[in-house]
């Protein structure tokens, strides 16, 4: 299994206008790039292209015998430029919005020479930026599975990411601040009211809620840095893919939410659907159920995998039926 990180260096023009040299990173997983189907996978807000493996950060659902099987299928991931992980930072990161990092990937996908894709796999913000991609290049892929995500940032996600922008931009531990306010609106009160239960930890004489929320914010801190964190919020705030061309994206789409999701809400995600269906039949709507909230995509993998199982063999078996018919001709 490939995991070495590896770079496309490319000149890009931003839809603001800004020229710029971007050394676009990534990493590929399972079978070699040619000879097998490629599954594109976008990394959410603070992840990477590293999604398999010892240290993925999605091996639940992508590695050697997991349901994106890499004995099957190529797997692909860009790292969003300025993310970090590759120690390539953007100072001026509100030059660049989704819509631009949709465009980055498409032009890495054209300098591979990888004219299409089996599928595209985004969760949160990663799966906007697949929206903007398939704006851009309707035919890209044949399959698109969204994740607790939609195809524009509303008011309320806008909000929140106003917040959150406020906190980075303060002197006093903008980056742990920011990060124990997103913790709260990535999970729900039920989630961290039945977790916590009030429990007081008298060593640290604190509450153990406290104590976690505190944790994360230098957890983050130490891998992640400012300028990476404000460019990230700054993707999530601005996701506006265009809604009138949604209808011309050929592959088939599964939007999957998740039903205590506070960033992106179920009911915005089936509105979606709702909208769709109506003028495609290649667009069905799963919802995972659990008391998490958004983070429930990383959490609940047992759903999860059952859902994109079920998409994946759907797709095999319709592909089987045609090679079946076109044999009986």
């Amino acid at each position: 299994m490939k995991t070495e990180l590896k770079h496309i260096n490319l000149s890009y023009q931003t839809n603001s206008g800004k020229e710029c040299n971007i050394p676009l990173s990534y990493q590929t997983f399972g079978k070699e790039l040619f000879s097998a189907p490629v599954i594109l996978i976008n990394h959410a807000l603070t992840g990477n292209s590293n999604v398999s493996g010892t240290n993925g950060w999605w091996k639940q659902l992508v590695g050697d015998g997991q349901v994106v099987d890499t004995n099957v299928y190529t797997v692909l991931c860009f790292n969003i430029p300025g993310n970090g992980y590759d120690d390539f930072l953007i100072e001026e990161y509100e030059e660049f919005t989704p819509s631009d990092i949709a465009g980055i990937f498409l032009k890495g996908l054209e300098l591979l020479n990888i004219k299409s894709l089996y599928a595209i796999i985004g969760g949160s913000l990663g799966g906007g930026i697949g929206w903007e991609m398939l704006v851009k290049r309707p035919e890209l892929a044949e399959v698109f599975i969204p994740i607790a995500c939609d195809f524009r940032t509303h008011d309320w996600l806008h909000a929140q990411c106003m917040v959150q922008k406020f906190l980075l931009n303060g002197n006093d531990a903008p980056l742990q601040k920011a990060r124990i306010h997103a913790m709260l609106c990535y999970r729900t009160p039920q989630s961290l009211n039945d977790r916590f239960q009030n429990k007081y930890n008298t060593t640290k004489n604190k509450l153990e809620s406290e104590d976690w929320l505190e944790y994360h914010g230098k957890a983050l801190n130490e891998r992640f840095s400012l300028k990476s964190y404000q460019l990230m919020n700054h993707l999530l705030m601005n996701i506006n893919a265009e809604e009138e061309r949604l209808e011309n994206i050929q592959a088939r789409m599964h939007l999957i939410s998740v039903d205590t999701d506070l960033f992106f809400p179920a009911s915005e995600i089936r509105m979606c659907f709702e909208k769709l269906k109506g003028k495609k039949k290649n667009v069905s709507y799963h919802e995972i159920t659990s008391v998490h909230g958004h983070d429930a995509f990383l959490m609940e993998y047992k759903q999860l995998n059952n859902i994109i199982k079920t998409i994946l063999l759907q797709k095999e078996t319709e592909q089987l039926q045609e090679t079946c018919n076109k044999a009986k001709q």
